[in-house]
C-alpha cells in the first residue's frame, strides 16, 4: 500500500476519473443519435457549456441558434456566439436580478420560434437558482428572502425545489406552456437523489405529480408560509408528449468510473451506494468511524449532505465541512485520508471544490492559524481552515454536476 502522501494523490486522481466519466460535452454529444432537421438549443445551468458545446459536436450546423444560461464564471461567451449562441449569466445559489432577466428571455426566445422548430434542451444543476419567471404577486425581495433562507435551512433539495416552485410561473412543469406544443428533447445531468427529472432545476418541463399538492408537511416557518401561496401548482392539465426527457449523466455513473481508477490504481475498492444525506456533522463523524475500523482499502460514497448556517457563516461549504469534521475524528490517525468534493468544482460561495484530509490536518491547520478547528465548525468557517492547513481542493467548472463525492482509504 503507499503512503498517506501517494494516498491522498490517488484521492485526487479517483475523484478526477468520476468527473470525467459524466463530462456535460461528451455526454451530451453521446445522446444525439435521432434529431433532424434545424435545431434551436437551450442549456441551463452550472454545465450549459459544456453541455452545449457537446450539442454543438454532435449537431453542427443543425443547431441554428440557442440560448445558454449558466453561473458567472462558467461561460465562454466568445465560444458560443462561434456557434451562434447567446450567452446570459444569472444569479446563484442566490437568484438576483440577472435570474429574472434571464427568466424573460428564455420565454422570449421559445415563443419568438416557428412552432415546428426543433427543440433542444440541456438542463444541470444550478438551474433553479439562475433563471426564475415568477408568479404575480411576487418580486425579486421575496425571492431572495426566499432562497437565502432555504440555502441555510438545511432541507433536502427536493422540499427546496417544491418551495421554489410554488412562487414560480416556470419551474414544476410551467415552461411546457411556453414550448406550447413545439418538439422537444430533454437532455438532463442529474445533481438529485433518485434522479428524477421532476426535481432536477425545479422541473422546468417536467409536471407536478400532485398538481395541486400543500407545502404543509415540510414544517416551514411562519412568515415563510405567509409568503408562499396555500396550493402548489395548478390543475391545468399539460400534454407531454411533444416532450422526450432523458438522464444523460449521474452520480452512479460517477461513482462507477471512480471505483473503476481505483481498481487500476491496485486499491481493494468498496462503492457504498446508499444516498449520502442527512446533518453533514453527523455524517462527518460516521464516515470517520468507519474509515479508521474498516479493512485496508479504498472506499466510495456519493451524496449531498445538508448544514444548517449560522447568522454570519464564514468561508465553505458543506463538502469542507464534512471533510474538517472527518479530519477533526481521524486526528492523529497515519493510516487514513478523505476526500469531499463537489463534481461541479464548487462547494458553496467561492472557488474551492472541497478538500482532502489527513490525521495531521487538524495540527497543521492549527500550527499555521492558531484557529480552532471546532470553532471554525461552529461558525461554518471551515474553508478558512483547511486554507491554512493547505487542503483545499480547487478544479475550477468541471461541466458537470452530480452531488458530491466522498472517497476515503484505508491504508
Amino acid at each position: 500500500m503507499p503512503d498517506i502522501t501517494a494516498a491522498r494523490a490517488d484521492l485526487l486522481k479517483v475523484f478526477q476519473a468520476g468527473i470525467a466519466r459524466v463530462d456535460g460535452r461528451a455526454c451530451v454529444n453521446s445522446s444525439l443519435t435521432d434529431i433532424a432537421g434545424e435545431v434551436s438549443l437551450i442549456a441551463v445551468g452550472k454545465a450549459a457549456q459544456a453541455m452545449a458545446m457537446g450539442a454543438v459536436d454532435g449537431l453542427g450546423k443543425q443547431i441554428v441558434d440557442g440560448l445558454v444560461i449558466s453561473k458567472p464564471g462558467h461561460l465562454d461567451h466568445g465560444q458560443l456566439k462561434l456557434h451562434g449562441l447567446n450567452g446570459i449569466e444569472g444569479g446563484h445559489p442566490v437568484p438576483d436580478a440577472s435570474s429574472l432577466v434571464a427568466g424573460e428571455a428564455l420565454v422570449d426566445f421559445i415563443q419568438s420560434l416557428p412552432k415546428d422548430r426543433q427543440l433542444l434542451f440541456l438542463i444541470s444543476g444550478g438551474a433553479s437558482g439562475l433563471v426564475e419567471k415568477l408568479r404575480e404577486g411576487y418580486g425579486l425581495e421575496q425571492l431572495q428572502q426566499i432562497n437565502q433562507w432555504l440555502l441555510g435551512s438545511g432541507l433536502p433539495i427536493t422540499s427546496m425545489n417544491r418551495v421554489r416552485k410554488s412562487i414560480s410561473q416556470i419551474k414544476g412543469g410551467g415552461l411546457i406552456t411556453v414550448v406550447d406544443g413545439r418538439p422537444a428533447k430533454v437532455l438532463l445531468i442529474s445533481d438529485v437523489p433518485g434522479d428524477d427529472p421532476g426535481v432536477i432545476g425545479s422541473g422546468l418541463l417536467v409536471p407536478e405529480r400532485d398538481p395541486i399538492g400543500t407545502l404543509d408537511d415540510l414544517s416551514l416557518p411562519s412568515w415563510l408560509n405567509d409568503l408562499l401561496p396555500s396550493a402548489l401548482g395548478n390543475d391545468v392539465e399539460q400534454s407531454t408528449q411533444n416532450i422526450d426527457v432523458e438522464i444523460v449523466a449521474s452520480l452512479r455513473l460517477a461513482r462507477e468510473a471512480a471505483a473503476e481508477k481505483a481498481r487500476e490504481l491496485g486499491y481493494t475498492v468498496t462503492v457504498l451506494h446508499a444516498h449520502l444525506g442527512g446533518e453533514v456533522e453527523v455524517v462527518g463523524r460516521r464516515l470517520a468511524y468507519e474509515l479508521v475500523d474498516a479493512w485496508p482499502g479504498l472506499y466510495i460514497w456519493g451524496g449531498e449532505p445538508t448544514v444548517k448556517l449560522p447568522d454570519n457563516p464564514g468561508r465553505g461549504g458543506r463538502n469542507q465541512h464534512l471533510a474538517l469534521t472527518v479530519a477533526g475524528c481521524i486526528a492523529g490517525n497515519r493510516n487514513v485520508c478523505f476526500l469531499a468534493a463537489g463534481t461541479d468544482g464548487g462547494d458553496g460561495p467561492g472557488d474551492d471544490a472541497g478538500a482532502v484530509v489527513d490525521g495531521a490536518t487538524i495540527s497543521r491547520g492549527a500550527r499555521a492559524s492558531r484557529l480552532d478547528y471546532e470553532a471554525c465548525l461552529t461558525r461554518a468557517d471551515s474553508g478558512t481552515f483547511l486554507e491554512a492547513s493547505g487542503d483545499l481542493i480547487n478544479t475550477g467548472p468541471t461541466g458537470t454536476n452530480v452531488m458530491d463525492l466522498m472517497i476515503g482509504i484505508r491504508l
